[in-house]
């Protein structure tokens, strides 16, 4: 992909937005088990969704240039997905999908944020894929599975395999059939206390020809704050032209995609119109 200049900033409560929204059309029954697995259209969460919101007709913020200067305007796009190993592991987070009439449940151990996390047990399969697999370093070791049964979403933050179970720094489940929020200033597996899940750009949509919800992309410095639906922060920077976590980003209207190839072109297209979160910091500008 192409980096250039892309970026152009919101800063609002998404929970608030009045704009347009992408039909489902499918069900979770309808997705294929395994790692990776099509998702055969369904969309995780309502239509209504702050993730499924499209914001492309939004106002601008009028901090927006301040907040791209502090991001860095020249600062590279750099997707954290793709084929292929970089140092030995997989390119971008693995997820999974099982069905809880086959894949039994198993307990987990919370290491680290106990009080902020749910409870196990989980239907983590013993070969589940942790972020950075087949060689895992020291690092985030992300853990996604998607009940296609019960429509849950199970999310690990620092995963380890254990003899028959898992461990975990901390642990989020989410209802995919409904619109919800971590409580106010809990964590997830991901530090801005949001899924992870919904905002990674997948194979299957990308051959399908679009991507219909907003995609997570990280920034080098964020504020201490956040904004919905984010519930957690995890800087200790002041600076008003810092983003926020859940801060809300989208590529602008005019920016000429012609020339991208064709994948490019559906990701570039879900950034104009679907936008982008802004969760956890990282070394970079990514998009997951």
């Amino acid at each position: 992909m192409k980096r250039r200049k892309l970026i152009v900033l919101i800063y609002l409560s998404l929970l608030s937005l009045s704009s347009e929204s992408f039909a489902q059309t499918s069900t979770c029954a309808g997705m294929d088990i395994g790692p990776g697995a099509d998702l055969n259209g369904f969309i995780p969460f309502p239509a209504d969704n702050a993730w499924n919101t499209d914001i492309s007709s939004m106002q601008v913020d009028p901090n927006s240039d301040n907040i791209i200067a502090f991001i860095g305007a020249s600062s590279q796009l750099h997707p954290d997905f793709g084929a292929g190993l970089y140092n030995g592991s997989k390119i971008g987070i693995p997820y999974q999908v099982v069905d809880t009439t086959t894949q039994p449940k198993v307990p987990i151990r919370i290491v680290a944020y106990k009080t902020e996390s749910d409870p196990g047990p989980m239907p983590v399969p013993p070969n589940a894929l942790i972020e950075g697999y087949p060689n895992p370093d020291d690092g985030d070791r992300h853990v996604l599975v998607l009940d296609r049964n019960g429509c849950w979403l199970y999310e690990l933050y620092r995963g380890f395999k254990g003899n028959g179970t898992w461990r975990a720094d901390s642990t989020a489940i989410w209802d995919m059939t409904i619109n919800e929020q971590r409580p106010y200033t809990w964590t997830s597996a991901d530090a801005a206390g949001l899924p992870i899940f919904p905002g990674l750009v997948r194979y299957d949509e990308v051959l399908a020809g679009a991507i219909n919800h907003a995609i997570r992309v990280t920034v080098p410095v964020t504020r201490q704050a956040f904004t919905a639906p984010a519930s957690h922060w995890a800087s200790s920077e002041n600076s008003q032209n810092a983003p926020p976590m859940g801060m809300r980003m989208r590529l602008k209207a005019g920016f000429d995609i012609s020339g991208f190839p064709s994948n490019d072109q559906v990701i570039l297209t879900a950034l104009k119109q679907c936008s982008s979160v802004a969760p956890p910091t990282s070394g970079g500008i990514t998009a997951s």
